[in-house]
């Protein structure tokens, strides 16, 4: 190594990594074709017919940069909220988000609690940025609310991590139950609240806007990369107190969204009938994973997500082999990495053809393991 230490000591010391090995690596690597991306808890279903009108007839525009203060997407959003404009803030999808929202908060050696095998991302983001991660287990394929308050307590932990639904579980709590934990918090601590799969959580699971608005320790994330389709769009979007919200002027990447993505954020929320059908559609598909994975003598645990986690009944290295195995057919999947979710394997809603080949692969797949 050069006598000169060009990267800081943290990054030198941190592993080169991606927390997803996506579709596209697979294919490279192992010279297979993905005929059903059902791994990536992406929207087959894809975005509104009027989304893709909407990118098509402004395509022209996409010489020009966004409004660096998205003010007609926080304007749409607030009003589909019923909060101010003020409480959002948007960026480049939620990962992003927990990115800033890290940065903020967290320097080299503080504690920041989260679930142990909860979203790698954001793990990913608090490593980055020397933060110290405090891991709480699983309870019943569920994240521990009570383990999780008292370890900010024993840590004193600046940032907690909870996501309602859950990824990769799929597990949810009742809205009266966040609540009371994010309440019980000491106001020490910000509760980063992942609300990815809002729009497909059952009534009851997610708390009201106005149940948690007026807590300065409170961010709520949410994305249009799930049930509005728009993953490859990157929008994200957090709600928040007024006060909370502006910090994320302060270090932003104000020319970050991508002109088209704001214009098909903004077509997207207009089409709700739309919405109301992708719902429909996940909870059809999600229906179909389950039975599938029953007539295979495989446990289906219940989602509240657009996709399913499935116990296959021994331990990570069998369920790595049927994720591989279906990829061998085509059909790619992914699994949780931490024991002892990792005795699972996790797939995402999808068209019928998708569910076809998995119903016709997943027999063959099991037989030769």
């Amino acid at each position: 190594m050069s006598a000169f230490q060009r990267f800081t000591p943290l990054i030198s010391a941190l592993p080169s990594t991606v927390p997803f090995v996506g579709p596209e690596a697979i294919e490279r690597n192992r010279g297979l074709k993905v005929k059903a991306r059902i791994g990536a808890n992406e929207s087959g279903f894809g975005p509104a017919p009027s989304v893709l009108q909407a990118i098509r007839d402004n395509a022209g525009e996409v010489w020009c940069y966004a409004d660096p203060e998205n003010f007609q997407l926080k304007q749409a959003l607030a009003r589909h909220l019923g909060v101010a404009a003020a409480n959002i803030a948007v960026g480049e999808g939620i990962d992003d988000l927990l990115g800033l929202i890290v940065r903020m908060v967290i320097e080299p050696g503080m504690p920041v609690v989260t679930s142990l095998g909860g979203y790698p991302t954001f793990n990913f983001h608090v490593t980055g940025f020397g933060g110290r991660l405090v891991t709480v287990p699983y309870v019943d394929d569920r994240e521990d609310l009570d383990g999780l308050l008292d370890a900010v307590r024993r840590e004193n932990a600046p940032i907690v991590y909870f996501a309602n639904p859950d990824n990769p579980m799929g597990s949810w709590w009742d809205a009266d139950s966040i609540v009371s934990f994010a309440r019980a918090l000491p106001e020490t601590t910000l509760l980063i609240l992942d609300e990815a799969y809002s729009e497909t959580a059952p009534e009851g699971s997610v708390p009201e806007i106005d149940a948690l608005i007026d807590c300065p320790n409170v961010i709520r994330t949410r994305t249009f990369s799930k049930a509005y389709g728009l993953a490859g769009a990157r929008i994200g979007y957090t709600i928040s107190t007024p006060e909370t919200a502006i910090y994320f002027d302060k270090i932003r990447n104000h020319f970050g969204m991508p002109r088209l993505s704001v214009i098909a954020a903004l077509a997207a929320l207009e089409d709700q009938a739309y919405l109301g059908q992708t719902i429909a559609a996940i909870k059809t598909s999600r229906d179909r994973i389950a039975a599938i994975a029953e007539t295979n003598g495989l446990k289906p645990l219940a989602s509240a997500t657009n996709f399913v986690t499935i116990d296959c009944g021994r331990d990570g290295a069998y369920a790595k082999s049927v994720v591989d195995g279906l990829m061998e057919h085509g059909v790619f999947i992914r699994m949780p990495g931490v024991a002892p979710l990792n005795r699972c394997v996790r797939i995402s809603a999808g068209v019928p053809a998708a569910m076809d080949l998995l119903e016709a692969s997943l027999p063959d797949v099991l037989k030769a393991l």
